[in-house]
């Protein structure tokens, strides 16, 4: 399927033709999580389960002007309670994936990635992206804008695999991915050309399945099929791409920034690679950036 922007996207969330998922918030006592939470709820895309100081939660709730006995709670007084009690419910199959409140990132962390909550798996996880761009035909997702730094060859296959997973989980038909470079040819001054050529081999010996793998590949081949035409370059992915992997995290935030603040683009994600997905955003982000990753994360979820 096609996404053409993120209200198809939300709209098949929310048709009721799928289970309801149940989102963990870890640490559920800050407003603007809860506003984000009750909104998704209320638009039928989640059901929230609650982690935290409860009667704090309960404030917060009533405040919010939401009635508390509308909501599960599940008491837990310090971090690393109310971390592990979010990882029980995901390993009981309790709850389909986890969201971050008022809770540190690097202390959050620490404890998912213990081997008491058992979160971890053999995948490398990776942040996926997906962005509305007014002149653009469809959504498309971009890998790695907030985790990896600079990922080597084997986390970049685990940032493909990740996002094409979770983007095939969401509905989207197999995504053309284009692994970005300056340039076409592979040039061993530049190793991220050495990478995308490698993860190419990988996806055409099936070890990356799931989707069409092109790179190295510059953004503009990668987005016009013109641009592609005038360069000789021939591929399925360009001009319909709908995955980017971004050789380091700063090329792919100022691509995002500068899609965002340019172009007049839209965007949220989350992170993947766990057992479940984990909604991971600013404790100062505002309602409406919470609330859209909380139902991309929903769609995501096995």
């Amino acid at each position: 399927m096609i996404y053409r922007n993120f209200d198809q996207l939300l709209e098949r969330v929310c048709a009721g033709k799928h289970e309801k998922k149940v989102v963990a918030v870890m640490a559920a006592e800050d407003s603007h999580t809860l506003e984000a939470v009750c909104q998704a709820a209320r638009v039928g895309a989640v059901e929230p389960l609650l982690i935290g100081d409860k009667l704090k939660m309960r404030r917060q709730l009533e405040l919010l002007g939401e009635c508390p006995a509308d909501y599960a709670l599940v008491h837990a007084e310090t971090a690393a309670d109310v971390v592990y009690k979010a990882a029980q419910l995901v390993n009981d199959g309790e709850a389909h994936f986890l969201m971050k409140g008022l809770i540190p990132t690097g202390e959050m962390m620490k404890h998912l990635l213990s081997e008491r909550c058992g979160f971890r798996t053999e995948m490398q996880m990776s942040h996926l992206g997906l962005v509305q761009i007014p002149n653009y035909h469809k959504l498309i997702g971009i890998t790695d804008s907030a985790l990896l730094v600079y990922p080597d060859l084997q986390q970049k296959k685990s940032m493909v695999i990740n996002a094409v997973n979770a983007m095939l989980r969401m509905g989207f038909d197999p995504p053309k991915v284009a692994v970005l470079a300056a340039v076409e040819q592979v040039n061993p001054k530049m190793p991220e050309t050495l990478d995308a050529e490698a993860l190419r081999q990988m996806n055409a010996a099936g070890e990356i399945a799931g989707c069409i793998v092109a790179g190295p590949i510059s953004y503009d081949l990668a987005i016009s099929r013109e641009s592609a035409e005038l360069k000789g370059y021939d591929s399925p992915v360009c001009g319909d791409v709908d995955l980017l992997v971004a050789p380091n995290i700063a090329a792919a935030n100022i691509l995002l920034k500068a899609l965002r603040y340019s172009a007049a683009a839209s965007s949220a994600g989350f992170v993947v690679g766990g057992r479940v997905p984990l909604v991971l955003t600013s404790r100062a982000a505002e309602v409406g950036s919470k609330y859209l990753p909380i139902v991309l994360a929903a769609a995501a979820s096995a």
